[in-house]
């Protein structure tokens, strides 16, 4: 695709997008006599931490690509959004979603050609999410919904934003097991009260549109059905992204499967436990995946207590990797010579993280404050087969962490 054919598309999809958001908010407004710009939300959020390891290894915490730098203070996100959901009550409803992250984080969720070369500063820009979403009555009984745009994975228990994660640190799976994002379409279909079916094309793994955009020419499919069990309590989401993902290779194809359950265990408890899955065609076959387990308590209203424990297997030591350049990950993606991956070779990775969430000022009549949230951990990492950590000279890593955030 030349650039003139990607801008023509683009002003083309934009024409057409903005037709009907105008054509969904006019319908929807008919609904109801609120205005449709009082669902519509801004918040801003700041996070920052810090990991310490004893080793203070030469290049990363191996394993780690979002907590990758030793002993030094990390400005991780600047996260704005503006958003409205859509009202899943009403027949026809439209919303939006627009998501921009100014940090350290950046650097490994880029869309590939979106703001991903405008410096190579370890603290980044990058746009997490940007789509339309629509509501009909069409097909299930709750109807069905229409995302169109950028927008975060299904996959895997942990995301982007630290507000839906439990711990400052993340998996395997979620590092090297589940993609972060996609451009295309998704549909979500409200089958009946016990089963969503969701399916979805895309360009792609943190892919877009344009020569910049996209590391091959070859769309994915992205889908799956959720379970809503015990009355809600247990919910579980099973995926699958399938495409083609290796810089200038159309036709070895990428399985990226994963399976997550959330069981609420009493007012108490929750269980979380993500399964993984993954398999890329080249060079004669690539596996990898796991199995996350975990574990919250909550004590009060302004601590909780939680616990990971991870098995990750990365066969042919095609996945897991650090990397030593800021911009080293999205050249690696792009196929760019200077993007440089050091894996430790085939390994199993076990992890297990120890952690708390506090809420230092619950009780702060000024609301940011009040809902600020510190998160210290302490995290064991071992590697089986090779000495992945320290520069690679050690099976063992030891690391302890804390990050805060606070949203305003």
């Amino acid at each position: 695709m030349t650039r003139g054919s990607f801008a023509t598309g683009l002003i083309k999809s934009s024409v057409v997008g903005a037709f009907l958001l105008g054509a969904f908010v006019t319908q929807a407004s008919a609904q109801g006599a609120k205005s449709w710009w009082d669902g519509v939300t801004y918040d801003a959020l700041v996070q920052g931490g810090i990991t310490g390891n004893p080793d203070n290894p030469p290049i990363s915490n191996f394993g780690q690509l979002f907590q990758d730098k030793a002993n030094e203070f990390m400005f991780n996100q600047l996260l704005l959004t503006a958003q409205r959901p859509i009202d899943a009550k009403k027949d026809w409803d439209t919303g939006f979603k627009f998501q921009f992250m100014y940090g350290s984080d950046a650097r490994y969720t880029h869309f590939l050609g979106e703001l991903d070369d405008v410096t190579d500063d370890r603290v980044q820009l990058d746009i997490v999410e940007n789509y339309l979403n629509f509501k009909t009555p069409w097909i299930g009984k709750g109807g069905m919904e229409i995302k169109l745009g950028q927008y975060v994975t299904l996959e895997g228990a942990e995301v982007i934003d630290p507000r839906g994660d439990y711990f400052y640190s993340h998996s395997y799976i979620f590092n090297f097991g589940i993609p972060f994002k996609h451009t295309g379409v998704m549909t979500t279909t409200h089958w009946n009260d016990m089963i969503d079916i969701y399916a979805g094309a895309d360009t792609g793994v943190n892919t877009t549109f344009g020569p910049k955009g996209d590391n091959n020419d070859s769309g994915a499919f992205h889908g799956g059905f959720g379970l809503h069990l015990l009355n809600n309590n247990l919910n579980i989401l099973a995926s699958t992204h399938i495409g083609p993902e290796n810089p200038h290779d159309n036709t070895d194809i990428r399985y990226l499967n994963d399976i997550t359950a959330v069981w609420k265990l009493g007012d108490k408890w929750t269980s979380t436990t993500d399964f993984n899955f993954i398999h890329d065609d080249i060079g004669g076959g690539q596996d990898g995946g796991g199995i996350a387990q975990y574990f919250a308590y909550t004590i009060n209203d302004w601590l909780s207590a939680g616990i990971r424990g991870e098995f990750w297997r990365d066969v042919q030591g095609f996945y897991v990797a650090e990397f030593p350049c800021n911009l080293c990950f999205e050249d690696f993606e792009e196929g760019n010579p200077k993007g440089i991956a050091i894996g430790a070779g085939p390994a199993t990775y076990t992890e297990l993280t120890l952690g708390l969430n506090i809420k230092p000022f619950s009780n702060a009549s000024y609301k940011p404050l009040a809902g600020m949230l510190v998160r210290p951990e302490v995290r064991w990492d071992h590697s089986f087969l090779t000495n992945a950590y320290d520069g690679f000279t050690d099976n063992n890593q030891f690391t302890v962490a804390s990050d805060f955030y606070i949203v305003f």
